[in-house]
């Protein structure tokens, strides 16, 4: 069938080339329309409930919303996971779906439950769903800044609210603009509750005329002069004013009581649970623009960088935006570094045919060829939504090498035709066809096997597969669209520009001294072949060396050109020291020379992508060019750096890259490379074995920092109501809890409404009456019966500690401790700490623990490359099968693969490269390049072999050894010279990928080191050990010949 594809295409040639000129053109198309990122979305599949619950601590916010939303989003469909964050204020809900579950498909089911539990929450809890986004959607973020002192934070945070996010949210792929930071306007109603008690009025009849005085009307329409009005009537309050002048009740003389006749009314800063600070300068306000999901993330970045452009003209004197973080440089580094290796491959590609066959026009049918596969897979990638980043177009990189093995195969086997007698212009084109018809065949099958040998990256699952599921599907449809070309373009192309004077192979030096050098190593192997596969069998054996050695990790870190600084403080610190704290590390920060600008922010964004407490920071830290850097200076050595420098108090380091940790956070919730998630029914237990694991680790060698975090660590007042003691009174639980949520604490009762702003309305007493346990029992309250009594009669008021953030996953509380880990693999790292902890940490019953973050990654893909390897190995054989229709050769080639993969084991080693995922790819890569020239040097091995019996058969008699050891000596030196183009064409391409810098670069050289030092292995297993096993194989069957009387075997004396 292969055969009479490649005569169809060189008979049809014409339909060919246009079939084509088709595939380049719509290649171009795609190429230009396919979006751009740095690294495939690794996110989960999840949808977000944020439920806002107005001044309640973390544990009533568990009790009363956190907890039904959990139960109740366990059953959605498809959810494998449901974490729950309780925090002063808010509750978030995270819903994680099964891989390949549609985005709006699991919103619409998180929806449908929603309104199931919804009856069952507080009237003042508000769910809400997140934004349609994804973990890495955070591409952009910004500051407003006032260099000139004309406006204030609560001015800076109305102009981010009001104008820059809803003009922002308007633009091509932004699913929401959040604000971080900044104080938002407040109107303050400070009521002082003596003027209360000598008017005789209490707290509830201020609120009601609150409300009742801010509001507007309309009185339907009225008709004059056969016209139509409509009648409005006004009564928003838009000024301190307006509130002043609200009655509350007026006295027996007329005269009104206003509400400024009891209560002081100033604008204030509402209650935040976010900070943000810029350049150790003070504080400013801060915007995060969040892409939405499947959106392309460079075009995104560029046109919110063109609405900020035209947006600059807008905003009020010497307020300036200034960039904090810009995904973009990084989306076109990648690019950048990997359209550079490209292009290098191409060329590296082209001088090695032109080198091996000194043909120009030669080295043109590659030229030709390899982009149309490239443009070819870019057209699959656009269809199947697969953008282009460092992964796709990684798969790409490396597959270029084996790309181009037929394509030299062909020309190479077309040159030795021609170079053996040259034929007339009729007689050229059978020629050409004849000798691609000779190889085609092998070469589709051989091609096939290394499309299908990355079986196993389709398999994996999660975060790993989401990783490296693009550059598996990038190499296959690579491989793919090579193979198709292999027997249609490529011998149409041959046929058209292998012309004119073909150099003889032994007149070239480079092949000439290949084989005067190969020759008798040769001879000597096939003399000797059991000798050579007892050296090819120690030589593996060495392999175990560097297996035994080699440490374990989940992935190498991305070098993303910007650090994130994630300290974690201890819980219950206040906002004011919050705001201290960041200033004083970004000062420190800011005077590394590296650092271009330094953003850092405390609590959370007014996302629900951002569950942060206010005693966790994140500090973006925008590094200059890498040119512009001190000599010497690398990522490592300058955390390094950063790390000794900032040392604060109560504060635990831990750095990291921004993307990396948006995963890893919103995946497994864990900010370090290895997490401890400990679940119970207790917080206070959770509580002490975290402390327990938080001592007991340092111990183990390659621990940075250790930081368990305090589920039991935050400071409460407790008022506990007297339940008697009230009744007494004629007072019930609500009347108290009234007073308690509105006096201290102080409620939002309303908004004004200033043209298309609002701000709300706060009521509260003073602080002078609430700032201490003392003063709170003294607080008075009015009873039924109109007379006042301390709130300390009929409750006791008590300072005590409890929970600041509750986390729950799935159901059961939990407590996490993050451990961040140096100088050593993740995998032997764990595996020594866990046997730490088992030793020195005593679980109680009912509690369990589960290790997490990029360990937890790195063990699931093991699994699965355990589980999927074995199935591979089984297509490859079927295929090899399909191929030779001899199980021997199967066996021969199968058998003598691992030997191809000693010398990536012995790179990696060499390199002090860690056994990861990107490494496994890269063997995987290896092991079909290597089943690949296995098969055409059988192949080779077979039709000299057929030769000479054919020539036997014709001098009347059969084969002897010496005939057999001659014709496979002949079939290796023939394939000597295909075989060294391929091993100069994938070492020489993949050279700029292992030694190269950029973005990506820690990725792609762990994927190219086991296929170049695999190779060298790869290229001496299919020169000397195949053929040697060969004819031991076919030595063994002229013996049994003879043994049976099948004939006469001639043998040397």
């Amino acid at each position: 069938m292969i055969g009479a594809l490649i005569r169809w295409s060189t008979a049809n040639r014409f339909l060919v080339i246009v079939g084509a000129v088709l595939l380049a053109g719509a290649g171009f198309v795609s190429l230009r329309s396919i979006p751009l990122d740095a690294i495939p979305d690794l996110s989960d599949v999840q949808v977000i409930i944020k439920t806002t619950y107005p001044g309640q601590a973390p544990q009533v916010v568990e009790d009363q919303v956190t907890y039904p939303l959990t139960t109740a989003m366990l059953a959605v469909p498809g959810a494998v996971t449901v974490r729950g964050y309780s925090f002063f204020n808010d509750s978030y809900v995270y819903i994680i779906f099964e891989d390949g579950t549609d985005l709006y498909w699991a919103r619409s089911r998180v929806l449908e439950y929603l309104s199931q539990v919804a009856s069952k929450l507080p009237v003042a809890a508000k769910p809400a769903l997140g934004p349609d986004a994804t973990g890495v959607g955070w591409i952009f973020q910004y500051a407003l800044v006032d260099r000139t002192g004309q406006h204030d934070l609560a001015e800076l945070r109305s102009i981010q609210d009001w104008f820059l996010k809803y003009e922002l949210q308007t633009v091509e792929g932004v699913s929401e603009v959040a604000t971080i930071g900044g104080m938002v306007k407040q109107y303050q109603v400070v009521v002082d509750p003596n003027r209360l008690r000598a008017y005789g009025l209490p707290l509830s009849a201020v609120r009601n005329a609150i409300q009742r005085g801010n509001q507007e009307t309309g009185g339907r329409v009225i008709e004059m002069a056969e016209a139509e009005y409509m009648v409005r009537a006004s009564g928003y309050i838009d000024s301190l004013e307006d509130l002043e002048r609200i009655p509350l009740k007026v006295n027996a003389d007329g005269t009104p009581l206003l509400l400024r006749d009891v209560a002081e009314i100033r604008l204030g800063p509402e209650l935040r649970r976010g900070i943000g600070e810029l350049n150790g300068e003070g504080e400013s306000v801060g915007g995060v623009i969040i892409m939405r999901w499947g959106e392309n993330a460079l075009a995104t970045i560029e046109r919110v960088k063109t609405k900020l452009e035209r947006l600059k003209a807008g905003l009020p004197h010497g307020v300036e935006i200034v960039t904090t973080y810009d995904r973009a440089g990084l989306i076109e580094r990648a690019i950048e570094t990997l359209r550079d290796k490209l292009i290098e491959e191409f060329i590296i590609v082209s001088l090695v045919c032109m080198l091996f066959l000194l043909h120009l026009r030669s080295g043109l049918v590659v030229v030709i060829s390899l982009p149309l596969g490239v443009l070819a897979a870019f057209i699959v990638m656009n269809m199947q939504g697969i953008n282009a980043n460092i992964l796709s177009l990684g798969g790409i990189a490396i597959a270029v090498g084996a790309m181009v093995d037929a394509t030299i195969v062909m020309i190479e086997n077309v040159h030795k035709r021609l170079e053996e007698h040259a034929p007339s212009s009729e007689e050229r084109w059978r020629v050409v066809t004849e000798a691609c018809v000779e190889v085609g065949p092998a070469l589709f099958f051989s091609l096939l096997i290394i499309t299908l040998s990355f079986t196993p990256i389709f398999a994996l699952e999660a975060q790993e597969g989401r990783m490296f599921s693009p550059l598996a599907y990038t190499k296959t449809y690579a491989m793919a669209a090579a193979t198709a070309l292999s027997v249609t373009i490529v011998p149409v192309l041959i046929g058209l520009l292998v012309r004119g004077r073909i150099v003889p192979e032994q007149q070239n030096v480079v092949n000439r001294s290949l084989t005067t050098l190969y020759r008798p190593l040769i001879a000597l192997a096939l003399w000797r072949p059991g000798l050579t596969l007892a050296l090819a069998a120690v030589v593996m054996a060495t392999a175990i060396l560097p297996t035994m050695r080699l440490g374990g990790e989940f992935m190498p870190d991305l070098y993303e050109g910007d650090l994130l600084y994630m300290p974690s403080a201890y819980p219950a610190i206040s906002a004011d020291k919050m705001t201290q704290v960041l200033q004083q590390s970004n000062k420190l920060i800011a005077t590394i020379p590296e650092v271009k600008t330094v953003y850092a922010k405390a609590g959370r964004a007014e996302t629900a992508t951002d569950p942060a407490p206010l005693s966790m920071v994140e500090t973006t830290i925008q590094l200059k060019p890498r040119e512009e850097w001190r000599d010497g200076v690398t990522v490592e050595s300058l955390k390094a750096e950063l790390n000794d420098l900032v040392r604060i108090p109560s504060l635990t380091n831990v750095w990291t890259m921004p993307i990396k940790n948006r995963l890893d956070m919103l995946a497994t919730g864990i900010k370090t490379p290895v997490g401890i998630k400990i679940a119970g029914p207790d917080l206070a237990v959770i509580n002490k074995i975290g402390a327990e694991i938080e001592r007991t680790l340092p111990q183990v060698p390659g621990t940075a920092s250790v930081y368990a975090e305090r589920v039991t660590g935050g400071r409460f007042i407790d008022i506990d109501i007297n339940r008697e003691a009230a009744a007494r009174f004629g007072l019930n639980i609500a009347d108290v809890h009234d007073v308690v949520q509105t006096a201290i604490g102080g409620m939002t009762i309303g908004e004004s409404v200033e043209g298309l702003e609002r701000y709300p309305i706060n009521l509260r007493y003073p602080r002078g009456v609430r700032n201490s346990p003392e003063q709170l029992r003294t607080l008075p309250i009015v009873t039924a019966s109109g007379a006042e009594i301390p709130l300390g009669r009929i409750a006791e008021v008590r300072v005590s500690e409890g929970p600041g953030v509750i986390r729950s996953e799935n159901a059961r509380l939990n407590g996490w401790v993050y451990v961040d880990v140096s100088g050593r693999d993740i995998g032997s790292y764990v595996a020594e700490a866990r046997k730490t902890v088992a030793e020195s940490v005593e679980l109680p019953a009912g509690y369990s623990m589960v290790w997490s973050g990029q360990y937890e990654y790195m063990q699931r893909a093991k699994e699965r490359f355990i589980l999927v390897g074995p199935v591979m190995l089984v297509i490859i054989m079927l295929l090899l099968f399909l191929n030779f229709r001899d199980i021997a050769d199967v066996v021969i080639i199968m058998g003598t693969l691992p030997f191809a993969l000693v010398g990536g084991l012995w790179l990696i080693y060499a390199l002090g490269y860690n056994m990861s995922v990107a490494v496994a790819v890269g063997f995987i890569a290896l092991a079909g390049v290597a089943v690949e020239i296995g098969v055409l040097m059988i192949m080779y091995l077979k039709l000299e072999l057929g030769a000479a019996e054919l020539e036997a058969e014709r001098e009347g008699r059969h084969l002897s050894e010496d005939d057999l050891r001659d014709a496979i000596g002949k079939g290796a030196l023939r394939r000597l010279r295909p075989i060294a183009m391929t091993f100069v064409v994938i070492v020489a391409g993949l050279a700029p990928i292992l030694y190269g810098s950029g973005t990506g670069a820690e990725v792609m050289r762990r994927i190219a080191a086991p296929m170049i030092g695999g190779m060298v292995s790869a290229t001496i297993l299919a020169l000397m050990v195949i053929p040697a096993a060969y004819y031991l194989w076919r030595r063994r069957g002229l013996s049994a010949a003879r043994k049976h009387g099948a004939g006469i075997v001639e043998e040397t004396p």
